[in-house]
């Protein structure tokens, strides 16, 4: 199983659109809004890296608003 956080900015006036379609796509676990640089913090379980490769850049990036993503990978200690 593979973990990650996608931190995600959205285009100003489109969260509305954006954000729901996002909450909805197998493999999102939560998404919790917050200010600053980025938008949202996305929490996804996928399978595998290829699995959560392939939901960020073909599903969260496809959604009309997403203007920018960047993936941050959990690691075990």
């Amino acid at each position: 199983m593979v973990s990650a956080y996608v931190l995600i900015r959205v285009v100003p006036g489109l969260e509305e659109g954006a954000l729901p379609q996002i909450r909805v796509i197998p493999g999102v676990k939560d998404i919790i809004l917050v200010f600053g640089r980025w938008d949202a913090i996305v929490q996804i379980e996928t399978t595998s890296l290829h699995s959560l490769s392939r939901l960020v850049i073909n599903q969260i990036r496809g959604i009309q608003g997403v203007q920018a993503t960047e993936t941050l990978i959990a690691a075990e200690m």
